[in-house]
């Protein structure tokens, strides 16, 4: 039984780094790296992270600058930029290119709230997802009799205060990015 409350309560974890990891790459109105993350450029003819062919700083709260190691893929990064879902077209100076992020409009900014708003409650649906097959896999442990029915509704109590402790962290980072967003 602790062996499936502690399977249910890794699994929930790592939703909740999954969560972490999708925010990070909103983009709320300043610069931040990890919005890079999930662009690959061709180099040697394959394609490679971003991430992995560059050097990503921040110049200024708006300006993200990448400085490829290698300059001959300087044009396949900012081709492999442009054809993202960033929606910033970079500058090439011929060494780096710049990222410039604008301002964000407050009707872009209600736009992003919802994206948030909408990828927390899919990682509750995650969450909730883990506790029903937890449920099941002790329901079916009292069913072979490997658990007593007194173990199992312990064990079915002990699953839904995790969810619920878990569904608060969601709620509460849903809240601070949605903070952050409305006040950049």
């Amino acid at each position: 039984m602790k062996q499936v409350i502690n399977q249910a309560k890794e699994k929930m974890t790592k939703s909740l780094a999954a969560l972490d990891k999708e925010y990070a790459a909103v983009r709320a109105g300043r610069a931040n790296p990890a919005i890079l993350d999930k662009v690959q450029a061709e180099y040697w003819g394959t394609l490679t992270p971003v991430n992995q062919m560059a050097s990503i700083s921040v110049s200024e709260a708006r300006i993200l600058v990448i400085q490829p190691y290698d300059k001959s893929a300087l044009k396949s990064i900012e081709k492999a930029i442009q054809a993202s879902d960033i929606g910033i077209n970079p500058t090439n100076d011929g060494n780096v290119l710049r990222l410039a992020f604008p301002q964000l409009t407050e009707e872009r900014r209600k736009e992003l709230c919802k994206t948030v708003r909408k990828i927390g409650e899919d990682c509750k649906v995650a969450l909730r997802s883990v506790r029903r097959d937890a449920m099941d896999k002790l329901k079916a442990m009292k069913k072979n009799s490997e658990i007593t029915e007194d173990e199992q509704k312990d064990g079915e109590k002990k699953i839904q205060e995790q969810t619920d402790k878990f569904c608060a962290e969601v709620d509460k980072a849903v809240s601070a990015k949605e903070k952050e967003i409305m006040t950049v």
